[in-house]
């Protein structure tokens, strides 16, 4: 399974970032072959509309799972659709959050706020 993680720098010991549309990057993981890539965010630029574009970035890039600390409802619309699964990340590295996804230890994220501007930033 692919999952996404928006990040604040390109490696594991990097933080989740606090904003998902605006985050500088995404860590792409195959949770199967344990490879890993890094994408940089084109939805960062937008003045609006950031987490649905970031959201669309994710389903074109195959993930099936994002680890995020928070979503818009826009956005995760966009991962509905496509089934992906929205999980709440936990405080700690990009590492620490694969390790508990493999685990099983995240939980899917339920509140999702309603967007429309730069939260975490």
């Amino acid at each position: 399974m692919k999952v996404a993680i928006p990040v604040d720098e390109r490696h594991l010991e990097s933080s989740v970032c606090l904003s998902f549309g605006r985050a500088p990057y995404f860590l792409f993981y195959d949770t199967t072959t344990k490879e890993t890539y890094y994408l940089d965010n084109s939805a960062i630029e937008n003045p609006s509309g950031a987490g649905i574009k970031a959201a669309q970035i994710i389903v074109d890039h195959g993930a099936k799972a994002l680890l995020t600390p928070r979503c818009g409802e826009n956005a995760q619309e966009v991962l509905r659709k496509s089934e992906v699964l929205v999980y709440q990340s936990i405080p700690g590295t990009v590492k620490e959050n694969i390790d508990a996804f493999e685990a099983g230890k995240l939980t899917l994220l339920s509140d999702f706020h309603s967007g429309a501007g730069r939260h975490g930033r």
